[in-house]
């Protein structure tokens, strides 16, 4: 029974201070005194990552090795299950801004066995945000202007399931052609006589098919937490998963970790469901012809395997006039996404501008003697 709780905390040798992984460095530093090291890792793709079986982990099987416990704290308002350091008792939930009590619950759960490394810096992230905020029409100029001056943006890594399985289908179906037969209509002209012409008319000739498709799904990404709107996290898409790096817990020093809050057996039936909506998209295409009805799919799935990965996500969570804004940004590529913020006072300002452009115009063309004043 695995009972040691995994500590993200990595001492400086010169001074004692907390080390810090780097973003784009791949290395840990100590703010206090400089102090830097290199962290050696295989580099991304030239050593696979291991899929694990779905089966055992279905049925809590997976060995010791594969299992993890952490000190976590879930958030009262969003859910979120969070890491937190030993020596940090409260602080703010990175997701919505909500305080937070850390306690002293254990999370016993399946352990990473990839990740994706920060790229980009707070900074980075930060000027991302900041950018995407001011391109906003009728944002509240007060919260971007919080937000420029706001606290520093948090990194999380945000967990996700993939999946591998190997899928053969069987179907049914009909093909239709479309061809067209010349037909005599009746129409009526301008003067109301009635006349009668020929015309084209579409028509479907069906054909009964049946035959195989078979498709590889490899690493299909589910999202494994409820924290953030799912509108969120898909506006991050895509993901470089090439650059998974085998899962190292310095690479985590410096950051939060998120636990999973969607089980295992969720994130298959999710994933499942994407399978089949690929596979009838492949039936369609192997029917062929105009149109397609599908009647039957039969699918049989094997040598199904999963992973639990983690990937960088800056958050940013602001409390503005009694109301919390949620800003993201993919910790990989810089794209960033948010809760549209709208501001009352510049809307109604707008609306007033435009009533009062409309009222002038509409004088204007009333009053055609004031125009040839100006001519």
């Amino acid at each position: 029974m695995l009972d040691e709780t995994q500590d993200h905390r990595f001492p400086c040798p010169q001074c004692g201070a907390d080390l810090r992984f780097s973003p784009g460095e791949g290395k840990l530093i100590c703010d206090h005194c400089g102090y830097s090291e290199p962290l050696t890792t295989p580099r991304a793709g030239t050593r696979p990552i291991e899929e694990l079986d779905l089966r055992r982990g279905l049925e809590a099987a997976l060995p010791d090795a594969e299992m993890e416990v952490t000190r976590t704290s879930r958030c009262p308002n969003c859910g979120a299950v969070i890491e937190f350091d030993p020596a940090v008792h409260s602080t703010e939930c990175p997701f919505c801004a909500t305080p937070v009590v850390t306690g002293t619950g254990e999370n016993r759960h399946i352990k990473p066995k990839g990740l994706a490394p920060f790229d980009i810096t707070e900074r980075e992230a930060r000027g991302a945000m900041n950018r995407w905020l001011g391109s906003l029409w009728f944002a509240p100029s007060g919260l971007q202007d919080y937000a420029r001056k706001g606290r520093a943006m948090q990194g999380v890594y945000v967990p996700y399931w993939t999946f591998d399985a190997d899928t053969r289908s069987r179907y049914s179906g009909r093909r239709g052609t479309v061809y067209y037969e010349s037909q005599p209509v009746q129409v009526r002209d301008q003067q109301g006589r009635v006349r009668t012409e020929m015309r084209q008319v579409a028509k479907i000739r069906w054909t009964p098919v049946s035959g195989r498709v078979a498709r590889f799904f490899d690493d299909v990404l589910i999202l494994a937490s409820r924290s953030l709107p799912k509108s969120h996290t898909d506006a991050l898409l895509p993901w470089d998963l090439t650059r998974l790096e085998p899962y190292q817990p310095e690479f985590l020093a410096g950051f939060r970790a998120e636990g999973y809050t969607v089980s295992l057996e969720e994130g298959l039936t999710e994933a499942r469901a994407y399978m089949d909506r690929m596979i009838e998209r492949d039936v369609r295409f192997d029917i062929g012809g105009d149109r397609q009805e599908i009647h039957n799919i039969d699918t049989e799935v094997s040598d199904v395997t999963f992973k639990h990965i983690l990937l960088p996500v800056w958050t940013a969570a602001y409390k503005f006039r009694g109301r919390s804004y949620r800003f993201v940004v993919n910790g990989q590529t810089g794209k960033v996404q948010g809760e549209r913020p709208w501001s009352p006072w510049k809307i109604t300002v707008a609306v007033i501008l435009g009533l009062i452009v409309a009222g002038v115009v509409i004088w204007l063309s009333q009053n055609p003697e004031f125009q040839q004043q100006f001519n």
